[in-house]
């Protein structure tokens, strides 16, 4: 036995190199299965949740490697974007911060100095993920087929992509409002945060921003409700910001500095030319659009400069926040002198009903406040207030006649029509921002910009949609919820912007140079060239080589032969070499990945193989996996925080960590980083190797016992159960099985006295066997402590193997009367002088039997039943117990499996018990009789043995 876990650790990791098992190729012998995760980002050192995704693909190769598959298992990173440069931005600039959390991670000063070029950052980071995570967990994968997005032969795969999209017309340009960083410019925003560093579930929403006339002024507003103009009866200003005048072709706006900024990335000819105080407007009157009506500027401190311009139409009617600061305003004597107003302004402001909506009166606004309780302006259940009235309003409300010629529109139709009158007379214009802040990886804000010439994927073809949609019903998807929704979801996907201009790593787009094809667009097909990128890691090929008419080749198999060989100068033997091995190893089995990829790079992958590659290569199965949390969200590598790696390896072994994550919670439901509960998995293997150290102690070979059947039928049933598990990568099942259950097994084994060694060593076999893909480290030394033969990472997999009902139900009825029998005495607090146990009467077996039988038929219910029994005059005689007791196993027997009940009519209850009695009486400490219900003169002062029914003897003590 190795001293140390580590010490183990390396041991295997050697002997499994040693012996290449890592390495994958093609067999057309052997079943292929093909597997990976989604490969991560190169923004920082990985940590303990990642872990969590990546182990189970290696448990779930190694399983399908001993169920006699080939498997490839390649592994990867993704350095697109500006993840690499913003690190190495941090590090120049010796930030303390990210200083600190590199050195926590081992990072010497040498090594931080290289880092400050990002190029060097992303090889630094390779090697620490290969070798300081991958191998150090023990995964067999195919380092030859190590790639990054960086490499230049990887980068011409991509160029190919483009090129069939191209193809397909998939590609197409046109205007677009893009989120961009000042420094890196257009940015991803979405949940996975690959370019970004906070606001990930940020949305783009369009505003119209109307314009008030004020002398030689415009006063513009930003709107999500166009339709309301009809009962606009104020404008607000904070009092307490200073606005800025900011020149828009013949007009001057006043605006927010916040919303100034925004617009000149929206909008040309935008210049600030001068401030004003939001104090010295209010009391100013101004033109309303549309209406064109006269109204006051009141103040307002809930106009926040920045979101939309920070100024504000104002709508009591239908506006939660613009009824109560009205009243507010109206309300406070102090109004007037502390700002200049007249009364006969605020007197002039007076609510407009202008939409009808079912349970609401004139003014819904009032009423939704009223109906919450809400007493003062800034509380924060004016929110919810908000969403919910502009919610009925959208969907139930109707313009009423003061609209004019929009009165009796429904409000979603009128919107439009308004907003467009407004565009069209150039009272308004409209204007893009986001929901939430959103903050580059660099550190700047993100904001929405115009862009003349985007390029994008079209995911909104409806050929492609369907096709791929389609595909979807015929792959394996876990969990089953994202299988149902994955349909909406790629329905829902729109144009994406497929290239950025601006301070990037990756791919140039093929067709113009002077963009960058972005990090979700080129993170899709990838899984593909894990199949050919071996043949340029070890130089068969030159990255100039892999032409278009070369993918063309080996992957849709056009073009001859001789004719590409002479274009490229690859030889028709390596050609067909590599087309042969993209036609055994694809389509890709599983893609595993994070639930962050769910609405962006699992339909992006889905996609882009249905866009380019035939139906018998689209993929075969995507898996999602939850999140290792910390105390309150999710850990982040790019943040800083986590456990580190190395450490936690350390501390508790990587086998434990590889139990943890297998068994700690559904694969599809977050998990807060608990140490103490990872140290638990680490005492779990340390009990299961002093126990198969002591089972392997005992040589006895002639000794035997009726638990021997008992425990390979035991183990039997739990190979079949991990076996129909593992068909949906039920991890956790195999885990429970194996460390629990077969663990409890083996200690129910020896507390009956088993101790047959051949016996033993075959379990052995199967429960070591079993435990390899989740701790392979562990099974291997436990493997070597036993003497079998070879390494069990290359031992077969135990077949599923029906097991021995009669054996395992008698043994499961001996556990339930001891557990009875000690419940009994807990609950009651009583130290027995005597324990009887009944078994059943007769009669009540042939109730089993006859129930049994027309369950086999499918006419089990309950009158049925109780029809055939009462046609029996052995059984009809016991009256109202036997329509009580047919009840009872219509019902059970409903909801359970029948095979142990089948079971009970070849075992003698009583004889199975009273030979087990000494050991019963041993476990419970107190004397325990066996009797049966049928025999006459038994001890029984309370009746007890009525109770007995098949399976479930009465108990008595006293």
């Amino acid at each position: 036995m190795a001293s140390s876990y580590r010490e183990m650790e390396d041991k295997w990791q050697r002997k499994w190199s040693d012996a290449a098992l890592y390495k994958a190729d093609r067999d057309d012998k052997r079943p292929k299965f093909m597997l990976i995760f989604a490969y991560p980002g190169v923004t920082g050192y990985l940590h303990v949740g990642h872990m969590r995704g990546f182990s189970y693909v290696d448990a779930i190769g190694r399983y399908k490697r001993m169920t006699g598959h080939n498997v490839m298992f390649p592994v990867g990173t993704h350095a697109t974007g500006n993840g690499a440069i913003t690190l190495a931005s941090r590090i120049a600039k010796k930030e303390e911060g990210i200083i600190g959390y590199m050195k926590r991670n081992g990072c010497t000063d040498d090594e931080l100095k290289k880092l400050e070029d990002p190029l060097s950052a992303v090889w630094f980071f390779n090697d620490v993920y290969i070798n300081h995570y991958w191998k150090k967990f023990g995964f067999l994968a195919d380092w030859r087929r190590f790639t990054c997005t960086l490499y230049p032969d990887y980068k011409k795969f991509m160029e190919w992509q483009f090129m069939k999209l191209n193809d397909a017309k998939l590609l197409i340009q046109k205007p677009y409002y893009a989120a961009a960083c000042p420094q890196c410019g257009p940015v991803a925003i979405d949940p996975s945060e690959t370019d970004i560093a906070k606001g990930g579930n940020a949305e783009t929403q369009e505003y119209t921003l109307l314009k008030f006339k004020c002398k030689d002024l415009t006063l513009v507003a930003a709107t999500l409700r166009p339709e309301t103009v009809y009962g606009q009866v104020n404008f607000w200003v904070n009092p307490d910001v200073e606005y800025v005048k900011m020149k828009k072709g013949g007009e001057i706006w006043v605006v927010s500095p916040a919303a100034a900024k925004k617009l000149a990335y929206q909008k040309d000819d935008c210049e600030v030319v001068g401030k004003i105080r939001g104090k010295d407007m209010v009391g100013w009157m101004c033109e309303a659009p549309m209406i064109h009506r006269t109204v006051p500027v009141f103040p307002a401190n809930f106009c926040d400069p920045n979101v939309g311009t920070g100024l504000v139409t104002s709508v009591p009617s239908d506006a939660p926040d613009d009824w109560i600061s009205l009243m507010d305003v109206k309300n406070d004597p102090n109004m007037i002198s502390e700002y200049n107003l007249t009364k006969e302004q605020i007197d002039s402001a007076v609510p407009i009903s202008i939409i009808s909506i079912d349970g609401y009166g004139d003014f819904p606004a009032k009423d939704i406040i009223e109906r919450m309780g809400i007493k003062r302006s800034g509380a924060p259940e004016l929110l919810d207030a908000k969403k919910q009235v502009y919610k009925d309003g959208y969907h139930m409300g109707r313009m009423k006649d003061i609209c004019g010629k929009f009165a009796g529109l429904r409000v979603e139709e009128a919107k439009d029509k308004m907003r467009a009158e407004m565009l069209e007379s150039g009272e308004a214009e409209l204007f893009n921002d986001l929901t939430e802040e959103v903050i580059c990886r660099c550190g700047n804000q993100v904001m929405i910009k115009r862009v003349d010439d985007q390029w994008f994927i079209n995911y909104a073809d409806e050929a492609l949609t369907k096709r791929t949609s389609d595909h979807c019903r015929n792959m394996q998807i876990n969990p089953v919820e994202y299988q149902n929704n994955v349909h909406g979801v790629l329905e829902w996907f729109r144009e994406r912007a497929c290239v950025r201009q601006g301070n990037w790593l990756g791919t140039k787009f093929p067709f113009d140079e002077r963009w960058t094809i972005e990090a979700i667009s080129d993170s899709t097909l990838y899984p593909l060239y894990y199949v050919i990128c071996m043949y340029a890691n070890n130089k068969e090929i030159e990255p100039e080589q892999m032409t278009e008419a070369f993918f063309d080749h080996v992957v849709l198999q056009k073009g001859k032969a001789d004719e590409v060989s002479k274009a490229t100068g690859i030889s028709k033997e390596l050609l067909e070499k590599i087309r042969k091995d993209v036609q055994y190893w694809y389509p890709l089995d599983l893609n595993l990945g994070g639930k962050e990829h769910m609405t962006v790079h699992f339909p992006t992958f889905l996609f882009n193989h249905a866009a380019i590659l035939p139906d018998d290569k689209l993929p075969r199965g995507i898996t999602v996996n939850w999140y290792i949390t910390g105390k309150k969200s999710k850990i982040s590598k790019s943040k800083g925080g986590a456990q580190p790696i190395p450490g936690a390896a350390e501390m508790f072994g990587v086998d434990s960590l590889r139990l943890y994550y297998a068994h700690v919670a559904s694969l599809f439901a977050d998990v807060e980083w608990d140490e103490d509960i990872v140290m638990s998995y680490r005492q779990r293997l340390d009990k299961i190797i002093t126990m198969t150290e002591e089972l392997n102690s005992i040589t006895d070979l002639e000794k035997s016992s009726d638990v021997d059947g008992w425990l390979i039928s035991r183990f039997g049933t739990h190979m079949s159960i991990i076996h129909e598990s593992m068909k949906k990568f039920d991890l956790r099942s195999l885990a429970s099985e194996t460390y629990f259950e077969m663990f409890n097994d083996m200690k129910w084994y020896l507390r009956r006295g088993g101790c047959n060694s051949e016996v033993i060593r075959n379990a052995l076999k199967i429960w070591i066997s079993a435990m390899a893909p989740i701790t392979p480290h562990v099974a291997e030394e436990l493997w070597s402590i036993c003497k079998f033969k070879g390494m069990v990472s290359e031992y077969e997999y135990p077949d599923a193997c029906p097991g021995n009902a009669g054996a395992e139900f008698g043994e499961t009825l001996i556990r339930d009367v001891i557990s009875d029998i000690s419940q009994i005495i807990k609950v009651t607090k009583i130290n027995p002088k005597r324990v009887v146990v009944y078994t059943t009467q007769s009669w009540k077996t042939k109730v089993l039997e006859i129930a049994l039988n027309l369950a086999d038929s499918g006419k089990l219910d309950i009158p049925t039943l109780t029809k055939m029994c009462m046609s029996d005059p052995s059984i009809r005689e016991h009256g109202k117990a036997v329509s009580e007791l047919a009840k009872k196993l219509a019902v059970d027997m409903s909801r359970t499996s029948n095979e142990g009940r089948r079971a009970l009519l070849q075992l003698n209850e009583k004889e199975h018990l009273s030979s087990a009695a000494e050991f019963i009486s041993f476990e419970t400490g107190t004397k325990v009789e066996v009797m049966s219900a049928d025999d006459q003169g038994i001890y029984d002062p309370q009746g007890k043995s009525k109770a007995a029914i098949p399976g479930r003897p009465a108990i008595y003590l006293e």
